[in-house]
């Protein structure tokens, strides 16, 4: 079993900047993969950005440029750098781990990964 729990959400004008983190406990395999996802109400959740044991990341084009996503192994912590924030990025963000490498390998759909965490809200006003 994996935990995960978001922190660092919040309110901020446009243009501002969040970092989020996710502090994951538990076994994970030597090749896994981490995301962060959001939803709006009323909406799909959505796949921000993903990166895996390798180092490799993978981002939505809504996104690029603008936010980055970092793993610190040794902390187990998983990061979403948030810059030049947008009200459209207004949603509930959650951290996700999937430990069935080949399964979950740059994806940004939602179903590829089994843990979750509870989510955290940014509010990015204009």
């Amino acid at each position: 079993q994996v935990q995960l729990v978001e922190s660092g959400g919040g309110s901020v004008q446009a243009g501002g900047s969040l970092t989020l983190s996710c502090a994951a406990s538990g076994y994970l395999t030597s090749s896994y993969c981490m995301a962060w996802f959001r939803q709006v109400p009323g909406k799909e959740r959505e796949g921000v950005a993903t990166i895996d044991s390798t180092g490799v990341s993978s981002y939505a084009d809504s996104v690029k440029g603008r936010f980055a996503i970092s793993h610190d192994s040794a902390k187990n912590t998983l990061y979403l750098q948030m810059n030049s924030l947008k009200p459209e990025d207004t949603a509930v963000y959650y951290c996700a781990a999937e430990r069935t490498y080949r399964r979950c390998v740059s994806s940004l759909y939602p179903n590829n990964y089994s843990y979750w965490g509870q989510g955290t809200q940014v509010t990015v006003s204009s």
